[in-house]
């Protein structure tokens, strides 16, 4: 049985702007219908990142294969397969949703352009608004043109630059279910977010910090790798024990959720015994807490001084 190739598998990239160097020594495999993750703060390399496995920016250095295409030598037949979606708002918004998707066939010299047109408002579920100006549509409403207007000329690599940011709940939930309808149809999807529902939402995902990749697997891989132990502290008592606790051996975060208080550190032993004493102290409840994908993010955070993204 033939294994298919991984859509990305790339070693070694480096990407470098005068002496500032944001990309370095990335290697990275995706495999076909997976939705990879990208996390980061801003200015960590993420989104050079991606744009580097996507043919966007060429390297400096480093080699692989996307889509089955040689990284360095096939640049532009990789970016022909490439629908990107950026975070901002990018059509006419004098221009109604079907004008807009017109537009978009043409760039991509799309024939019968209507055809394309009507069938991607279709599977978007775009029919009974195409009419709507696009300056006129909701957050929501003009995400789905966006992604319309992307998976148009039907892309092998879909490369999402937080994609939601502004966008209520509950259309985020709609576009992430599109995402996944699309990745069980084969499409490969790279996608850097800041929010961690939607992180937990990907197959794999990926930790850039200054421009090195220092984390990567599923949630569940990521969270157990880190090895950080939880506790929660509940009781009217939690804001005395916050200012205890800061500070003391073991203890990395606290974080006030209502009428508890998460702790987080990664020395087990030093961490539950602070916890434990200022618990007694403060006659508040202690209980063990699975940790949480946000838990590692912010530890991974700590020290991070950015970079370019």
């Amino acid at each position: 049985m033939n294994v298919p190739e991984p859509a990305i598998d790339v070693q070694g990239l480096v990407k470098r702007f005068g002496k500032k160097t944001v990309v370095n020594q990335v290697s990275l495999t995706v495999e076909q219908g997976e939705i990879s993750g990208f996390l980061g703060p801003n200015g960590s390399g993420k989104t050079t990142t991606i744009r580097l496995v996507c043919g966007l920016l060429t390297p400096d250095a480093g080699t692989g294969r996307v889509l089955g295409y040689d990284l360095l030598r096939d640049a532009a037949r990789i970016k022909r397969e490439v629908g990107y979606m950026t975070q901002r708002f990018s059509f006419y918004e004098d221009l109604s949703i079907a004008e807009n998707l017109s537009f978009v066939a043409g760039l991509y010299q799309l024939f019968p352009a209507q055809e394309h047109v009507q069938n991607t408002l279709s599977d978007l579920g775009l029919t009974v608004r195409q009419h709507q100006l696009a300056g006129n549509l909701s957050g929501g409403w003009k995400q789905r043109l966006a992604l319309a207007a992307c998976i148009m000329h039907k892309p092998k690599l879909l490369l999402l630059d937080e994609p939601t940011a502004g966008v209520d709940p509950k259309a985020r939930r709609e576009f992430w279910d599109e995402i996944h309808a699309l990745a069980e149809k084969g499409l490969t999807v790279l996608v850097s977010t800041h929010y961690m529902d939607e992180a937990e939402r990907c197959h794999r995902i990926n930790y850039i910090s200054q421009g090195s990749l220092i984390a990567s697997g599923t949630v569940s891989e990521v969270v157990k790798n880190a090895k950080l132990r939880t506790f929660i502290l509940t009781g009217t008592g939690i804001a005395k024990a916050a200012e205890m606790l800061a500070g003391a051996p073991g203890v990395d975060q606290i974080a006030p959720f209502g009428l508890t208080l998460h702790v987080v550190g990664q020395d087990a032993k030093l961490l539950e015994k602070s916890v434990a004493q200022v618990a007694k102290e403060t006659k508040t409840t202690m209980s063990e807490a699975e940790t949480s994908l946000e838990d590692v993010f912010i530890q991974l955070m700590t020290g991070d001084e950015g970079g370019v993204s």
